[in-house]
């Protein structure tokens, strides 16, 4: 085409055409090869073209592909929510299915606000939220998101949601080291609380492995157990957002099952469809439900695509792929063989300040020092530069926000379908090497 009317990320960039995908690999219309170490936008768990999910959806389309949840409910839908509830922990039973991981955490702000509305307590209307987060890009969501450079252009249209810091322990707020810190930071919610008062509160929100807001940054053992405690306390709702850590990406199906807690409702998406059809879900527990269940009897949310019969097949397809291939169970091997090589390039590069993260979503943050931790100057753009580079390389990553501002800090995301094999892990890991040592190269010659 000689024109494009598509509005892109980036409207005056020239973006290479996709042709087709296959496994762990992308090929644009030239011919070129990407190894997909992102999963698209931590999406693609299960890889490109798999067969089994090409199937269900021409299976569902030839039956049907829409209705409107208010008219039918569908047979892929009522299996969809039986598998999910089978499959996490607790009394996480219930399944609202959405369209994007936007939708799936402003429903569970809606959820938790009339989870008390029913209860006849009218006033618990604040969500809480840290900052260094990202929960989405509709106005609702965003207002829970504590990701500065994405607020910043509707700050007057937003809730003052964010409060606390995140548990971001290689730039602790308190400079403390997390064997001694005592949780400072989780302790923060207990006193914001006492400003605001419980009875405002209806829910706090946070992500398990903080994403695109942070670089993959995991608290530290015990800190969800705190957070936790502390909502328990004060009659306040918490709900995971799983949008990108959920349905096996971090090697368990759920990531808040590592630290043994269970949330009140769980945000789903990206891997729930695995990038094979728009869906996600707001997951809420029994005793979310009951004072719906016995008062209105209908959750004041809803999309016209909601539910709609093709993407729950597709994500029903995901699931039993899941399953059947043992996928999430493997994860955790892949993970620490990933992990192995990339401490190696750790001490080959000065740059490279943090490697963290959980399962197969995995940070690195960039750093001007090592030893001071100094970021790169903004104007730089070092994050733009490693993501260019590795894609001229044929290695897709993810870029990140970092620092405790949210502004000053440079990361990227490795995040691989977790059907990757250990050949492929290593391919990435070459690709990964060059691409540093390139950027090492421009860095030396001034950027």
């Amino acid at each position: 085409m000689d024109h494009s009317y598509l509005i892109k990320p980036m409207l005056d960039a020239t973006y290479p055409t996709i042709d087709y995908g296959k496994g762990v690999f992308l090929y644009d219309t030239k011919g070129k090869k990407y190894l997909d170490a992102a999963s698209g936008a931590v999406t693609a768990n299960i890889g490109h073209g798999v067969p089994d999910i090409m199937d269900a959806m021409v299976d569902q389309a030839k039956r049907v592909s829409f209705v409107y949840r208010s008219q039918f409910t569908s047979e892929a839908a009522e299996k969809l929510a039986k598998k999910i509830a089978e499959h996490c922990m607790g009394d996480l039973n219930w399944s609202f299915f959405v369209n994007s991981g936007s939708e799936a955490t402003e429903t569970a702000m809606k959820i938790s606000i009339q989870h008390w509305q029913e209860k006849g307590i009218t006033t618990k209307n604040k969500i809480l939220s840290r900052w260094v987060s990202y929960h989405g890009i509709t106005l609702g969501a965003l207002s829970m998101s504590g990701h500065t450079m994405r607020r910043a252009r509707f700050v007057p249209l937003l809730e003052d949601f964010p409060v606390i810091h995140p548990p971001y322990c290689y730039r602790c707020p308190y400079q403390l080291e997390p064997t001694s810190c005592n949780f400072a930071c989780a302790k923060e919610l207990e006193n914001v609380i006492k400003k605001i008062g419980s009875d405002q509160i209806a829910a706090f929100i946070a992500e398990p492995v903080i994403g695109a807001a942070g670089g993959a940054i995991s608290p530290p053992d015990g800190y969800y157990k705190v957070i936790k405690e502390i909502c328990e306390k004060n009659d306040i709702l918490f709900i995971a957002d799983e949008v990108m850590t959920g349905f096996g990406r971090t090697g368990k199906m759920l990531a808040s099952e590592h630290w043994g807690i269970e949330p009140d409702i769980v945000a789903l998406g990206k891997g729930m469809g695995a990038g094979y059809a728009p869906i996600a879900a707001a997951l809420v527990s029994d005793k979310v439900m009951e004072p719906i269940i016995t008062g209105s009897k209908s959750v004041m949310s809803g999309h016209t695509l909601s539910a709609n019969p093709q993407s729950c097949a597709v994500s029903l397809a995901v699931l039993e792929y899941l399953e059947r291939n043992k996928i999430v169970e493997q994860v955790e091997l892949k993970a620490f063989y990933l992990f192995h090589w990339l401490e190696d390039l750790k001490k080959e590069f000065s740059f490279v300040g943090d490697i963290r993260g959980k399962g197969l979503l995995i940070g690195i943050e960039f750093v001007q020092s090592f030893e001071t931790k100094e970021p790169f100057p903004r104007d730089l753009y070092v994050t733009q530069k490693m993501i260019s580079i590795a894609a001229d390389n044929g290695l897709l990553l993810y870029p990140s926000a970092a620092g405790l501002d949210g502004v000053n800090g440079d990361a990227i995301i490795i995040a691989p379908p977790l059907t990757i094999l250990k050949d492929e892990l290593d391919e990435l890991v070459r690709l990964l090497y060059k691409t540093f040592m390139d950027f090492k190269r421009m860095v030396g010659e001034g950027g």
